[in-house]
């Protein structure tokens, strides 16, 4: 599997949309009806599985499923 499909695994767990359907382009609470306990739940859950650590500061930022992707990848 793909790091991309690994990726968008876990945010299927959290919406409805499966995880061959997403863009990069879909934004976590508007497209994919994420509430807050949902994004930092799947933000732990990234951090988990990719080993990575995800700072508070870019955290805020992220508003779609690219931007995450882009986040994991340079920092894994």
């Amino acid at each position: 599997m793909t790091k991309e499909m690994q990726f968008k695994t876990i945010v299927a767990q959290y919406c409805k949309v499966k995880p061959e359907d997403m863009t990069n382009e879909m934004r976590f609470r508007e497209d994919l009806g994420f509430s807050s306990l949902d994004f930092m739940s799947f933000l732990g859950e990234l951090e988990d599985t990719f080993d990575v650590e995800l700072e508070e500061e870019n955290v805020l930022k992220i508003l779609t499923i690219g931007e995450a992707l882009d986040l994991v990848n340079e920092l894994a």
